[in-house]
């Protein structure tokens, strides 16, 4: 109030922070609200891993230090892949897919909100949600007698670069099909990952010419690498990376510059 009792409003749009905080927090809010996203982004990893840690269906590969070890240390790494890959895939294609049908993404990219402040805060709130997967499926692991190694910062780096990479594809994704389009492309590309892309299955069990083509796939680098690290101890897998940067270079780039929001 101003010194004569009235009232001053000062109008303008909030700090530019606070605002994708605030969207961030609303996002993760309405992700973890949705019970068929939370199924998929929580519930089929966990299950994964407690049933194939349990249950001897899949033959453990030699690892690169020798010796079979055990189930859990193979399949860990790969269902924090596909942790990371339904939560920045599947999950956030088919959310912003469905938000750009109904409208949500013109109204707000009509909002003081900038339109890449959005994808910040969508990016936020995936992050968010796969600390919290990850913590789910670490505990989980320990549970079940895992026993990982190597360089924390190696495992970051993957993460993060596995994240830009399923971010890219999965914005590109939902802004270039329709809603229903990307929810069954989304779903398909799911399962098909997930067989082929050594989260569960080696990749050893494939064809030799099929191994050279799935090694380059974004799932493959990433429980690829992260096995190398917590499994067998080793250093920066750069080769992964790389795998992992260029998706996450072309992905990107591409729904920049094909997203539409309308």
């Amino acid at each position: 109030m101003s010194a004569t009792g009235t009232f001053a409003p000062k109008p303008g749009a909030a700090p530019l922070g606070r605002m994708i905080r605030a969207q961030a927090a609303l996002e993760t809010r309405m992700l973890l609200r949705n019970g068929e996203q939370l199924l998929l982004t929580v519930v089929i990893p966990t299950l994964l891993l407690v049933l194939f840690s349990a249950v001897d269906i899949v033959t453990v590969p030699t690892g690169k230090t020798g010796g079979e070890g055990k189930a859990v240390d193979f399949l860990t790494p790969g269902v924090l892949a596909l942790a990371v890959m339904s939560t920045a895939f599947t999950g956030q294609a088919i959310a912003t897919g469905f938000e750009r049908r109904y409208g949500v993404l013109k109204r707000l990219g009509a909002s003081p909100l900038p339109r890449w402040a959005l994808m910040t805060a969508k990016t936020c709130s995936v992050l968010v949600t796969e600390a919290l997967q990850i913590v789910l499926l670490t505990v989980i692991a320990f549970a079940l007698g895992w026993s990982p190694h190597g360089n924390p910062l190696a495992v970051l780096l993957l993460l993060a670069l596995g994240t830009a990479a399923f971010s890219g594809l999965g914005l590109l994704m939902a802004g270039t099909l329709k809603a229903e389009a990307t929810l069954a492309a989304a779903n398909l590309v799911f399962l098909l990952l997930l067989v082929g892309g050594g989260v569960i299955v080696p990749l050893e069990k494939f064809p030799d010419a099929a191994q050279s083509v799935l090694a380059l796939l974004p799932i493959a680098a990433l429980s690829d690498g992260l096995r190398d690290v917590l499994r067998d101890g080793a250093g920066m897998p750069w080769g992964d990376l790389g795998i992992l940067a260029a998706w996450a270079v072309a992905g990107l780039g591409a729904a920049a510059r094909f997203f539409r929001w309308e």
